[in-house]
């Protein structure tokens, strides 16, 4: 299915959200509903609240479907205590039922050696061209398996990336930014989730361009706009 934009008004769905304390029905939009979905990566300790906004809106707004996938069917605690049911293994994950990959950032990352059922999986999406969007400590996995493949890029910063991934040798397409997006890679930064989830809201063609920047400008500031009725 091709991408398609949709669009809505924002401002007062927020606003309505805002002022009852609890979500609205989103406005009426004609839509496509998405045959693929959204495939989160849950690993032990995992940063819950970093894919958060991703998801909710790719929800809310794209219509997707969210799989969690696990290394195993266990249940996997968050960093926050949350204990979550794997909906799909490593081995169940479908190239072409994926829209995207999630990878949430967490200690796990860091630690040394990596099941190497996640590398595998991962390459697997990757090779069938399923993007591929990570943040905080989970960059370092892309950059440990040779994913950045000359695109450009962010994390944590460059020094934790070159610290934490020794044959990291891609600094010249290093970006200083929240988040990132190249050629069906997107990386952020951990204090950059709602960067992180525009571009990947950008990358599947959720909500419009203008939508995605008053989007951004609400959650990044806290405040509706001035206007907003």
């Amino acid at each position: 299915m091709s991408r398609q934009e949709t669009s809505v008004d924002l401002v007062s769905f927020e606003c309505a959200r805002t002022e009852t304390g609890r979500s609205a029905a989103p406005p009426a939009e004609v839509f496509i509903s998405p045959t693929k979905a959204v495939y989160l990566l849950i690993v032990p300790g995992y940063a819950d609240w970093e894919p958060a906004h991703a998801v909710a809106e790719l929800r809310r707004h794209g219509h997707y479907r969210v799989e969690v996938v696990g290394i195993g069917s266990d249940p996997v605690e968050s960093m926050g205590g949350l204990r979550v049911i794997p909906s799909k293994t490593l081995s169940e994950m479908d190239p072409a039922e994926a829209a995207i990959l999630v990878l949430p950032g967490g200690d796990f990352w860091e630690q040394m050696p990596l099941d190497p059922a996640l590398e595998a999986g991962v390459r697997r999406l990757d090779a069938a061209g399923v993007p591929l969007a990570a943040i905080c400590a989970a960059t370092t996995a892309v950059a440990r398996w040779g994913l950045l493949r000359d695109r450009f890029h962010t994390s944590n910063g460059l020094t934790y990336l070159q610290e934490q991934v020794p044959a990291y040798a891609a600094a010249a397409r290093y970006l200083r930014r929240p988040a990132v997006r190249d050629t069906g890679l997107i990386t952020a930064s951990g204090l950059g989730d709602v960067e992180f989830a525009r571009e990947i809201m950008a990358e599947l063609g959720v909500l419009s361009d203008s939508d995605r920047d008053v989007w951004q400008r609400m959650f990044r500031s806290g405040q509706l706009p001035d206007d907003a009725a």
